[in-house]
């Protein structure tokens, strides 16, 4: 075991009485010691409630005769970061959480980890953590939150963005905002709909990595409490059978992880995150994949905000694993992939009698809300490294449109012309200079994206960006437009006034400029250079790749 470098031998004797300081007794250094990484604190709701799930998981290894040993793990909440400078740190933060995981299993060396984390960039940063180390492991998320109400409808974190809008609009005041605000997020747990949170937990029980339930079960209901004990108790089995992530995550893992995404209509994050995960088990994933796939993988939920469900309605409906098995039905799943389980996914579907138990949530293959996945991957003269766009959440009318461009070279800029009147039907928003290096940390776009639906505009105003988007947008927002505008990506060459050319369905972004003037442009055209004071985004500027690739730190500066 690698914690007897640790604890075993005449030379380790020093190191055993610092593991006395802590009360362990000889018998519990003798066994199995589990890192337990708890990203708990204070300030996310999604993780408030993470030490109760943790003193589960530490039961279940204690009941399967591992010793636990719990640690942090940092967390940024994206909800309460967005829309001000505090957003360019949350992308960076799942390096941060990824090296740290890293270096507290092998500066102590643990012979398995269970990681409990529960939103945004702490799941994909665990997961990478969990590759990257490939000693035993598994994850169990603390769950989702459930939708709020407002005057007897639900609601959730998007409806009170929205309700921005809705007030400089005129349709709401302030005082009703206030009362939505405090019914929108009733308790604990990921926020209540596809968002990026809850995408990533799905995506991890479809990648194998996490237990049946993961993704749905709720954050504050006693099944949760026993799946982080079913999770402690596996995480022993997979470490007496030498079981490792690398093990699990093969190029099934990733046809499954990418085909439920586009199932559920999940976060156009995923975009970044899945290649940053994969890339640790030197596995490639590239928009390109991301396409093919969705154009033959149908969309089968309508979860918030892409429609009225929330995560609530997926878990009834059978959860996760009902979505793999309607998938399955069709052939569009890798079931002879592994999982933590010890079973492969046809296993694990039969063991479950896994089905859906209710079709309005989850839609039969034969009648999805579309033959195709819920995102699309554009191409053209302005993005001819790839755009992301979660299609399932567009607008008919939005599908192909061409509209005026107005450009932005910030979030709030935008957000003071969209919330000023000075927006209309047909525009087409323009941000730039918000990707990986130019934000830097490619901040969402989600206070400009809600702004633009609560001003009652969504389904005539598009949304084009170098940065990204929160799993919480809707309509014909597109992102992740690659190179960025920082990388003398031809993005920035649009200027105020042009015409361009939005076509979802044949996959196209153009601006509609002839090539000549877009060489004139090119050529006289100097990139914006920010003054940026923080010296740990100054280094990530330096180090972090394309969003095409993940936005992934590369291992060397790359750039003066």
């Amino acid at each position: 075991m690698r914690s007897h470098n640790m604890t075993q031998g005449l030379e380790k004797a020093p190191h055993r009485s610092l593991l006395y300081a802590l009360g362990l007794t000889r018998e519990e250094m003798r066994r199995p010691l589990v890192g337990v990484v708890n990203a708990a604190n204070e300030i996310i709701p999604g993780h408030v409630h993470l030490h109760r799930i943790a003193e589960a998981v530490k039961a279940g290894i204690r009941l399967a005769g591992g010793t636990p040993v719990e640690f942090p793990a940092i967390g940024v909440c994206d909800g309460l970061a967005m829309n001000h400078e505090g957003m360019r740190f949350s992308l960076p933060s799942r390096e941060i959480i990824a090296d740290s995981i890293e270096l507290m299993a092998t500066a102590h060396p643990f012979d398995a980890l269970v990681c409990i984390p529960n939103c945004d960039k702490i799941t994909p940063g665990m997961l990478m953590a969990m590759l990257r180390l490939d000693i035993p492991a598994i994850m169990v998320s603390g769950g989702p939150m459930a939708a709020g109400n407002y005057q007897g409808q639900r609601a959730d974190l998007i409806t009170v963005f929205e309700g921005v809008g809705r007030v400089r609009r005129g349709d709401m005041s302030e005082e009703e905002l206030e009362e939505m605000a405090g019914g929108a997020c009733p308790g604990c747990g990921s926020c209540a709909g596809m968002f990026t949170a809850n995408t990533m937990n799905c995506l991890a029980e479809a990648i194998g990595l996490a237990l049946p339930g993961n993704g749905t079960v709720a954050s504050s209901s006693a099944a949760r409490v026993r799946l982080g004990k079913e999770a402690g108790m596996r995480v022993m089995g997979l470490l007496k059978d030498t079981i490792r992530p690398r093990d699990i995550v093969t190029q099934a893992a990733v046809h499954n992880a990418v085909a439920v995404d586009m199932a559920l209509g999940g976060s156009t994050n995923t975009v970044l995150h899945l290649p940053a995960i994969f890339a640790e088990a030197g596995l490639k994933l590239n928009l390109d994949i991301f396409d093919r796939i969705s154009r033959c993988t149908p969309n089968l939920c309508k979860l918030s905000p892409a429609g009225k469900h929330h995560i609530q309605d997926l878990d009834a409906a059978g959860g996760i694993q009902a979505v793999i098995a309607a998938l399955d039905t069709g052939g569009l799943i890798k079931n002879e992939a592994r999982t933590v389980t010890g079973r492969n996914v046809a296993e694990n579907l039969a063991a479950n009698a896994s089905r859906v138990l209710d079709d309005s949530v989850i839609r039969p293959l034969d009648a999805p809300y579309s033959k195709e996945g819920g995102l699309a991957i554009l191409r053209g003269n302005i993005a001819p490294d790839g755009a992301v766009v979660k299609q399932s959440a567009v607008a008919p009318e939005m599908m192909q449109r061409t509209g005026r461009a107005r450009i932005f070279h910030s979030e709030e800029e935008a957000m003071r012309a969209i919330l000023g009147g000075a927006i209309v039907k047909n525009d087409v928003v323009v941000i730039l200079y918000e990707g990986p290096r130019g934000g830097p940390g490619m901040r969402e776009m989600l206070s400009p994206t809600s702004a633009i639906t609560g001003m009652g505009l969504g389904k005539d105003v598009a949304l084009l960006t170098d940065g990204r988007f929160s799993g919480g947008t809707n309509g014909a927002a597109i992102g992740h437009i690659s190179p960025e505008a920082a990388e003398g990506g031809p993005i920035g060459l649009v200027r105020e006034g042009d015409s361009i050319r939005i076509d979802i369905p044949d996959r196209k972004l153009d601006v509609l400029v002839d090539e000549a003037e877009l060489a004139r442009r090119k050529a006289e055209h100097t990139p914006l250079v920010k003054e940026i004071a923080s010296s740990f985004l100054r280094r990530y500027a330096r180090q972090v790749s394309s969003a095409a690739t993940g936005a992934i730190m590369q291992d060397a500066p790359s750039r003066t």
